[in-house]
Parts: C-alpha cells; sequence; structure tokens
C-alpha cells in the first residue's frame, strides 16, 4: 500500500510522523472520508471544499491549492491501483510542542492520504435494515466545537459509538442541547412521511451524501425535501427511516428505541433513493 505524505508516496511501513504533531497530541487537524466508483471519485470537488471550510475556520493553511489536493487525491488512488475504493485525507495542524499553543507549531501541516477498501455494514443489515437507539451523550454545541467542523476531534461521536456498543446495536441516534435530533454517530439521518422526506436542520454534519439524496428525493422521486427541528416521536412515527454517509452510502433503520418503523421492512422510498444513489455515484464527480 502507498501511502500519500507530504507530497511524496511511501510505503504503509514507512508512513510515519512526529509524536509532537498536534493531530495526534490535540486531534488538532481536520479529514475528509471520500468514495470512488468505477475510476469516478465521488463529488471530490465538494469534499475538497468542505475540508478547505474546516481548516479555514480552524487558521490551518494546507499550503496547496484545491486543485493539487484534488490531484493528490487522485495520484494516490493510481498509485494503488484502485478504482473502487475509500480515501481518507488528513490534513494536521503540524509538529509543535507539548502546549496547546497552535502558534507553536512552526513548521508545515502534515498532509496525509489513504486509499483503501472499507465496509461499514454487513450485507444483511442493508437488506434487512438497522436496529438502533438513543444514547445519552448528546451532540456539541455549536459554539462549542460545531458539527459543521469534520474535525479530527472525534471524540463526542466516539463516546456515543462506545454507548451504542454496549446497547448491541452499530449505530446510535445523537440528540442536540435542545432534544432534538441531530445526527447519528458517523451518518446523517433522514425520516419520511407523507410523500415528504424530511432530515435535521441543525446539530449535524453537512453531508456530502446527504446533500446527494436530497437532490434525488426532490428531483427524481417528487418528493418534498424538508430540513428542520424533528423530535424522536416523530421519527418512531415515520412511515421509513435511513442513514446516509460516505461510508454507508444509504442505509434503511427499521427501529428505533425498541419502536418499529414502518412495516419493520425497508421501504420503498429508501430502496428507490439507494438504487438512484448507486447511479450517480459513476458519474458525479472526478474521473481517473
Amino acid at each position: 500500500m502507498k501511502i500519500y505524505l507530504n507530497g511524496k508516496l511511501v510505503e504503509k511501513e514507512n508512513a510515519r510522523v512526529s509524536v509532537f504533531d498536534h493531530g495526534l497530541l490535540y486531534g488538532d487537524g481536520a479529514f475528509e472520508g471520500i468514495r470512488a466508483y468505477s475510476g469516478v471519485v465521488f463529488r471530490l470537488k465538494e469534499h475538497i471544499d468542505r475540508l478547505y471550510e474546516t481548516c479555514h475556520t480552524m487558521l490551518i493553511n494546507t499550503g496547496m491549492t484545491k486543485k493539487e489536493m484534488i490531484a493528490a487525491v487522485v495520484k494516490t488512488l493510481k498509485a494503488n491501483n484502485l478504482r473502487d475504493g475509500y480515501i481518507r485525507l488528513v490534513v494536521t495542524r503540524g509538529d509543535g510542542d507539548l502546549g496547546l499553543d497552535p502558534r507553536k507549531c512552526k513548521g508545515k501541516p502534515n498532509i496525509i492520504i489513504i486509499a483503501d477498501k472499507i465496509t461499514l455494514y454487513p450485507d444483511e443489515l442493508y437488506k434487512n435494515g438497522l436496529n438502533i437507539v438513543t444514547v445519552p451523550t448528546m451532540r456539541n454545541h455549536p459554539e462549542a466545537i460545531n458539527p459543521q467542523l469534520k474535525s479530527l476531534n472525534y471524540l463526542n461521536n466516539i463516546m456515543a459509538k462506545i454507548e451504542a456498543n454496549n446497547a448491541g446495536v452499530p449505530e446510535a441516534i445523537m440528540l442536540d442541547g435542545s432534544g432534538y435530533v441531530a445526527e447519528c454517530t458517523g451518518d446523517n439521518i433522514f425520516m419520511v412521511k407523507a410523500n415528504a422526506l424530511k432530515t435535521p436542520l441543525q446539530g449535524r454534519l453537512r453531508g456530502i451524501t446527504r446533500d446527494a439524496v436530497m437532490e434525488l428525493a426532490g428531483k427524481k422521486l417528487k418528493l418534498e425535501v424538508i430540513e428542520t427541528m424533528i423530535t424522536r416521536h416523530e421519527f418512531y412515527n415515520a412511515e421509513e427511516v435511513f442513514l446516509t454517509g460516505t461510508a454507508a452510502e444509504l442505509i434503511p433503520v427499521v427501529k428505533i428505541d425498541g419502536r418499529v418503523i414502518g412495516t419493520g421492512r425497508p421501504g420503498p422510498v429508501t430502496l428507490k433513493l439507494l438504487k438512484l444513489f448507486h447511479e450517480v455515484t459513476r458519474k458525479d464527480g472526478v474521473k481517473f
């Protein structure tokens, strides 16, 4: 496996950063998870735009143009002979000292690109649907660590994932500080009811897959697409529920907190959107 590290392709065992890297010491950095399908990097420009927005807010200068970053992703895929795969793009603030002060990171940011395969959920869960629960860990307040920042500090999500693991389920709903549904530990969440597709307005990451599914639902299925505040009660009584994410793609949910959703099987809207999404992934992006 070849890893892109600061402009060079190196073998996996030689892909190393300093123990003084602030990404390691403090989660001080940003990342993107990206997918390639049949020689097309799905919505790569949108992923890079989101990465640069996060870096801009965090005052991290990548030292690369967006065009150069896109070329580096494609270069890494080609070096690993991957036409289908998962790309993890990481930007850390770089090497500093043991203090918090980012001004002490005097060198360049470390830029790492890993291209590999990923399977988030087994096939049977796409066929039969997920059973998920709501966990006590809330989503970060927007004025603490804004959920729009895809930073390396994922402790909030990890603590919620631990609670899901302890409950014996693969995924969990996280609420915002006001008690409304925000998102899941690694995915956005949607509900279908009365010919409308609804998804939380705040407390969640602006997902690239989320945006694609909303566009498909409106243009192809002619559903009313609504971003709004949603309670668990509304999700419990939805006709269909599903999650979206780069790694998960689109996966149905059939039970939440012990409540069966709809018929207890993946619904027709979910299945149509999944089919449409798989079609668009091979067309919408950067070809290589």
